[in-house]
């Protein structure tokens, strides 16, 4: 059964990814893409070829989504996936079920740092970055790897993969607490998977090595050194982008501009409070 990764863009779950990666898929805790490259995204491509599904018919990908999960289910065992989907119908056809799921971990940040990660990200400037984040009809297109998704407004991709929370199948982490309290949180994210049935003994030697490796300037320097294949191309150089960039550096007090700043803060007063991320 399938472990969701959720999060919108630019959230953490990269980061994440690289820490589970690293103790999973490494033998002694290591970061390397390579390993990161095993939790990979969904929906991708291949999910659906192998339905002998048109990719290029988004209403038809759709419609398979669940048939695609029953296909990677066929091994019964717990996999981990990544997605920027939030949890909805499109076409009258559900993302998922929990046939399908045994849990997600949702991974959330404070959107006044996610609009310039994602400005940067997809070329925007952070007028259209902030307006993305507001878009309840924004979409992610299909690439060359992976077909598209309802990805929501920032706040919309947020509270639906509560719905979960009811089942005892959602567990929340922050991004920040990823960054500044990793060991605790990921004792908690474990402590989640035995929950769900894993049955995890925990090595605190690779735990704690997955973190040390996982450590952003070293990820950073890694990036220089080898071709990192989730970064995206840049349409006016033909490079890929920098994906590790700022980091924790990015901080919206010193770089986000006051207007956008407070259009973010009013639109997602609620979900922003909730969060911890504005006072109450």
């Amino acid at each position: 059964m399938i472990i969701w990764l959720a999060s919108y863009p630019k959230s953490g779950n990269t980061l994440l990814r690289s820490i589970l990666s690293a103790y999973f898929y490494s033998d002694e805790g290591n970061f390397g893409f390579n390993n990161l490259y095993k939790i990979s995204q969904f929906p991708a491509i291949d999910h659906f070829l192998r339905l002998g599904v048109n990719v290029e018919d988004e209403k038809e990908v759709y419609k398979n989504f669940i048939n695609a999960q029953n296909l990677i289910n066929e091994e019964r065992k717990a996999k981990f996936f990544k997605t920027h989907s939030r949890l909805c119908q499109m076409y009258g056809s559900n993302f998922t079920d929990l046939k399908n799921t045994l849990g997600v971990i949702y991974i959330v940040r404070d959107p006044r740092n996610v609009v310039t990660s994602f400005a940067h990200h997809y070329n925007l400037t952070i007028d259209q970055a902030t307006e993305a984040l507001f878009d309840e009809k924004r979409f992610m297109l299909k690439t060359n790897k992976n077909c598209g998704v309802s990805l929501g407004s920032w706040n919309s991709n947020y509270k639906s993969w509560k719905e979960l929370e009811k089942k005892n199948k959602y567990l929340l982490v922050k991004y920040e607490d990823l960054v500044y309290k990793k060991k605790s949180t990921m004792l908690k994210i474990f402590k989640f998977l035995d929950n769900l049935g894993l049955k995890l003994s925990v090595d605190m030697v690779k735990l704690n090595k997955a973190i040390k490796s996982t450590d952003f300037d070293k990820m950073k320097n890694l990036e220089k050194k080898e071709t990192f294949y989730e970064a995206v191309v840049d349409e006016k150089t033909g490079d890929r982008k920098v994906f590790f960039n700022l980091g924790p550096k990015n901080d919206w007090r010193v770089i986000l501009d006051e207007r956008n700043r407070e259009k973010i803060e009013e639109s997602f007063k609620e979900e922003m409070q909730e969060l911890g991320y504005l006072k109450l």
